[in-house]
Parts: structure tokens; C-alpha cells; sequence
């Protein structure tokens, strides 16, 4: 029966192995680096436990994904003293790794490299395997890995790499030199079966020193990710030897070649049923090493926004890791819901593409939700398979969150249907309007209205080259936060003399304070007070009690009153802005901050274009379906992206 090597033991000196070296083993003992063939020391009596999220076997899902009929554990040992190995495993309520006590290999204390092979005992309960090491002297350990044996042959594979960059050099540089010396530089495999195209939209690398035979650096245009991505998928179908499978791979992530070596073993070994599944990589936390964001995500039937199927996990927690294992996203993903996969990593086969056409021009935001949505795949994930990627939620961008997630939610939605009905998307532009509104950033509101406006245009609109030029527009129109220093001089000048933002904490710019019923009351049927506000600087104070209105700036001299709020756009701190006139809204992770004073004529203005557009939409609904759907095929199809692209 045909084997092959499926996962190394990973054992790494990157800054993430150091900091966080329970992602790849648990130990009572030191473990270092020692040798230049890969060699690692035990340095004393002790035991290490490699149950863990890059070292345990994803058991269950190879017997669901693959044709596994058989595993084994091959290590290479040598020690002064007696050194035993003994295969862990995990249930799905396992607390802790379980021994399998009667499988294991005892090693002589001779200082002689051995060979062991643990054959690997599963049932139908196990979700995880593993081993652990127990050493009575210091150990070497070298060339760990897992063999899967499986029915059949391996398919053949061809996997291309496509990344998309815009001046982020310093990631794809480091990504591209990780992939020539780990991948194709090895022994492996996949070595002879991988290209990787870097599709430059900055056009800032030097293409001629990092290009040769496997790795291509193309210049493009500036078309976003999904142009970039879109011009991956070209190349991959076009290379000399056509792709089978393309990675889709942001270019500001950090990767572990291992990942790689897994997702392209898992593609030879697949069963029939997840032949032409997408694999999904985990997103990773950069700063926070252990955090598990997302592996694949839902759009949310209620207001359309992305949803990570999974909660928060720590994938240095071995409960976690065995959660991560054997969720099954049908207990919690609504059954009208359509699931997607996120492309900071995410393997599709060229057959998908070939039948499905390409990603929607619409420059960054849902082009991977609305054309994971439209190829309807199923998923595999697995502990091991991933990306370091910065937060989310603290680098929000006012030009992405409103303009391009309204316009493209719209879009994606007449296109596609990425939501049981458009309704859903109609909520998801109110809320965002309201939710600006009510925390004085009219900006933004009505940024989120261009977004709308420029879907309301049509399909004609958006298939012109326009797509960075009105990107470039909302950032540049967007609410402007100012350094600390200049944010500071602003207070001063509007008489907030007691506002010094380098005594701020986070604790301070995050809390939020509880309202009763009659402040929610409040502020719904008022809007925060400017519904039926004035032109003026003025609050109305409401306890229940009809209390008459009084203002909020006294007289010269008098402190002036502010709330500090996050700058965020999707966070509501409602009891902080509740009856408050002047809001500072800060930006933790940059420094920065605005303020914003309440404007009623401005509020009013906003919702007067709300109206208006609303209006417009109801009139004209049927008809920016009937052309959305009619323009579907030809903004997918190979012929108008390499018009788009200038490749013609």
C-alpha cells in the first residue's frame, strides 16, 4: 500500500516558536536547537509532549478528507541515557493528551543515532495523535515526521502560489525567500511541482532578482486584490505546466513553509468527495502569536457582515486544539447562511475556476466571500495549516469599512446572493449610517453612501478602470484622525483645557457605561439628540421626568464637557455618547484621534441623502438586478480580465 510523508515534526527558532513554544511541544525540560542537519537537544531527564497544534496528526480529518488507511511516527534518536517513546492521542472532550500505554518504543542510552517507527493506533473516537519523549539524560531528536498510508495513488498535483502585493516588500521579500530555500530548494516532492506568481500592483520590486524558474514577480496595475488575485489565477492556468491548484496567499502575512508542504500532501492524498474542496488556512494573530481569528467565515443572514465560523481560539491550549479539530460548523452556521473562505490563505483547484470564472472587479473587500460564496465548495481546515496576519481590529480603514464594503456587499449581493435576500444588505447600509450618525462622524455616514450611490450606478460603472481611483477618493475623503500632539492643540482651541491624551489608557478609551430604558428610549427616537435638535451647540438632557434642555458649553471660563470613545467605526459605546455633545474618538494603536462636535443640520442632511437614495433604489430595484445578473459571466470571464489587465 502507497505511503507518503505527510507532516514533519516542526521545531522551530523563529520569534513566534520562541514566544510561544507550547504551539509546537509542551516540556518540563529545555529544549534547543544543536546540530546543522536539523538536530535538536533534550538537555536533561525530563518529558516533552508533542500533542500539540503543529505537532499532533489531524486524525480525524485525514479520515475524513483523504484515503488514509494507516499512520506511523518516524523520529531519529540518540541519547546517553534510556529514552522512551510513547504515542499520545486525543478524544473530542479530552482534557489533556491521553497515553496509549501499550505503544511504545524504548530506545538504549548507547549515544547512537536509532531509528524509531511507531506504528499508530486509532478508532473511531481519535481526533488527534501524538507521541511524547521521556529522556533520563540529555537527548538529540532529528528528522520527525508522520506517514500516512492511504488506497490508490496520489493524484498529481501542480500547485501555484499567487500573491498579490502593493508596497508591502518586507513581507512577500521574507515569503518569497521562504519558499525558495524550505520548498524549493528541498527534497520534497513538491519542490518539482510548485510556481509561485507575485503579482506586483505597486510595481516596487525587482522583479529581474527575484524571478527564476519557480518564481514569477509580474508587474500590474494597481486593480486591488481581486485584480491581483484575478491575474494569479491567469497565470497559474497559463504556466507552462497548468496549475491543478492555485494558493491564494495575502502578501502582508507571515507563513511557515510547513504549512504549505501539508496543504500540498493533503491535495495528493484527498478522497473523491473533497477532490475539489477549498483548503482554508487559519488566520493567526501577528501580535497576539497563539490567537486563532478565522478559518472560514459566514456572511450574517441578519445584516450581511462576515462571521468567523469558530470562536476565539488559543491553539497554545490543547483543548483548543482538539475543539479546533472536530467543530462541526452545520451546529452553528444558520442553515441559510453560505460560507466562504478568506484568501490570506486559501487553495482552490483550477477545475473550480475553469467552471466558475473568476473574482468580481471590485478592487478589495468580499472578493473572496462573494466568489467562495459562488462556487458553494465544501471546506477543509487543519491544526497546522495557516498564516500570521495583523489584526483586524486594530487597523480599521473608514475607506474600506463604508465605501468598499457597502458598495461590493451590494454588488456581491445582485450578482451573486451572498445573503437569503437584499434586504439584509439594505439593513447593513442603515445600520452603518445610524451607527456614524449617532457618534457624530457624518463623515464616514456619508462615505458609506458614495458606496451606495456608486452601486446604484449600475455594472457599466464598475467594469471601467475606476476602481482605484474611487478607493483612492474614499481614503481621501474619509474622517481624518490627527496625531495625539495636534489633537491636543484642537481641544485647547475649543476650550478643552484639561485633554491630555498621552494620560489616556485603554481601559479609559474603551469603557462604556450602561443606560437605563428611558436613555435607550432616548436615544432611539432621537438619534443621540439631533433629530430634533438645533443648529446650536446644545444637548437635551432626558431622565424620564421631562427635564427642559439646557446647554452643554457654559459660560467663559467654564469647563467644556467631552466623552473619549474609540475611533473604530463598528464599535458603539452608547453610554458614553449618550446626551454628550462633543466626542474625542481615539485611535490607541496609531496615536491618533479626531473630535467631533454634534451638528443636527449636518445629521439631517445625511439622512435627507439617505432618503433620497433609498428612494431611488426602490424605484430602479429591478431593473440594477436584472443588469447586475446579466453581467455576472462577463465580469467573471477570462476575456474582460485580461482587458481589464491589459494583457490583450
Amino acid at each position: 500500500m502507497p505511503s507518503i510523508r505527510f507532516a514533519n515534526v516542526l521545531l522551530e527558532t523563529k520569534p513566534r516558536a520562541l514566544s510561544y513554544p507550547t504551539m509546537y511541544y509542551h516540556t518540563d525540560q529545555l529544549i534547543t536547537p544543536s546540530g546543522e542537519n536539523g538536530e535538536w537537544t533534550i538537555n536533561g531527564a525530563g518529558t516533552v509532549d508533542f500533542t500539540t497544534y503543529f505537532n499532533a496528526l489531524s486524525v480525524l480529518k485525514l479520515q475524513k478528507y483523504t484515503r488514509a488507511t494507516g499512520f506511523a511516527l518516524h523520529i531519529d534518536v540518540k541519547s546517553a541515557g534510556e529514552v522512551t517513546l510513547t504515542q499520545t492521542c486525543a478524544e473530542r472532550l479530552s482534557m489533556n493528551p491521553e497515553i496509549v500505554k501499550d505503544n511504545s518504543q524504548t530506545v538504549a542510552g548507547d549515544n547512537d543515532w536509532h531509528t524509531v517507527t511507531l506504528d499508530i493506533s486509532v478508532d473511531e473516537h481519535t481526533v488527534l495523535a501524538g507521541f511524547q519523549i521521556a529522556t533520563t539524560a540529555a537527548t538529540e531528536i532529528r528528522n520527525g515526521y508522520y506517514e500516512v498510508s492511504f488506497d490508490g495513488e496520489p493524484r498529481d498535483v501542480e500547485l501555484s502560489i499567487a500573491t498579490t502585493t502593493f508596497r508591502k516588500e518586507k513581507f512577500i521579500e521574507r515569503n518569497i525567500e521562504l519558499v525558495k530555500t524550505e520548498l524549493l530548494a528541498s527534497d520534497y516532492d513538491i519542490a518539482k511541482h510548485l510556481t509561485m506568481h507575485v503579482i506586483d500592483n505597486g510595481s516596487t520590486l525587482d522583479a529581474a532578482a527575484l524571478s527564476d524558474e519557480h518564481v514569477i514577480v509580474t508587474p500590474n496595475e494597481n486593480v486591488g486584490g481581486a485584480g491581483g488575485f484575478a491575474r494569479g489565477m491567469i497565470e497559474s492556468l497559463e504556466q507552462s505546466t497548468p496549475a491543478t491548484h492555485v494558493l491564494l496567499m495575502d502578501d502582508d502575512v507571515e507563513v511557515s513553509p510547513e504549512s504549505i508542504l501539508r496543504t500540498y500532501n493533503l491535495l495528493r492524498i484527498v478522497n473523491d468527495e473533497y477532490a475539489e474542496a477549498f483548503v482554508s488556512g487559519a488566520m493567526l494573530n501577528i501580535e497576539d502569536t497563539q490567537d486563532q481569528k478565522e478559518d472560514t467565515g459566514f456572511i450574517s443572514t441578519y445584516d450581511g457582515s462576515c462571521v468567523p465560523a469558530k470562536p476565539p481560539l488559543q491553539v497554545t491550549k490543547f483543548v483548543d486544539v482538539v475543539y479546533n479539530e472536530c467543530f462541526d460548523e452545520s451546529v452553528c452556521v444558520p442553515e441559510d447562511a453560505h460560507r466562504y473562505a478568506a484568501w490570506w490563505y486559501c487553495v482552490i483547484p483550477t477545475t473550480v475556476i475553469e467552471r466558475n470564472g473568476l473574482p468580481l472587479p471590485i478592487f478589495v473587500r468580499f472578493d473572496d466571500v462573494e466568489y467562495g460564496i459562488r462556487c458553494n465548495p465544501k471546506f477543509m481546515t487543519m491544526n497546522g495549516i495557516c498564516v500570521w496576519h495583523a489584526k483586524f481590529d486594530i487597523r480599521y480603514n473608514a475607506g474600506v469599512e463604508r465605501y468598499q464594503t457597502v458598495r461590493n456587499q451590494m454588488i456581491g449581493q445582485a450578482v451573486t446572493g451572498l445573503a437569503p435576500s437584499m434586504k439584509t444588505m439594505l439593513h447593513s447600509l442603515h445600520h452603518m449610517v445610524d451607527l456614524e450618525s449617532r457618534k457624530f462622524n457624518y463623515t464616514d455616514a456619508e462615505l458609506a453612501l458614495d458606496g451606495f450611490e456608486d452601486f446604484l450606478k449600475g455594472p457599466k460603472f464598475i467594469m471601467q478602470p475606476v476602481a482605484q481611483e474611487r478607493f483612492m477618493r474614499a481614503n481621501r475623503e474619509k474622517e481624518k484622525l490627527v496625531p495625539f500632539d495636534e489633537l491636543k492643540k484642537q481641544a485647547a482651541e475649543m476650550g478643552i483645557t484639561d485633554f491630555d491624551p498621552d494620560m489616556l489608557t485603554r481601559q479609559v478609551i474603551d469603557f462604556d457605561e450602561p443606560r437605563s430604558f428611558q436613555q435607550r428610549v432616548f436615544d432611539f427616537v432621537t438619534k443621540n439628540g439631533q433629530r430634533f435638535g438645533t443648529d446650536k451647540l446644545v444637548a437635551i438632557r432626558f431622565d424620564g421626568r421631562g427635564d427642559e434642555p439646557e446647554t452643554a458649553l457654559g459660560s467663559d471660563g467654564d469647563r467644556v464637557e467631552y466623552t473619549i470613545i474609540p475611533s473604530a467605526g463598528w464599535l458603539y459605546p452608547a453610554g458614553m455618547i449618550h446626551n454628550e455633545n462633543v466626542i474625542i474618538a481615539i485611535d490607541w494603536a496609531t496615536r491618533k484621534g479626531v473630535i467631533r462636535v454634534k451638528d443636527a443640520k449636518r445629521y439631517k442632511e445625511v439622512m435627507k441623502r439617505y432618503k433620497r437614495d433609498m428612494a431611488y433604489y426602490k424605484k430602479h430595484a429591478d431593473r440594477l438586478a436584472a443588469e447586475y445578473l446579466a453581467a455576472g459571466p462577463q465580469m467573471q470571464s477570462m476575456r474582460f480580465w485580461k482587458q481589464y489587465l491589459g494583457m490583450d
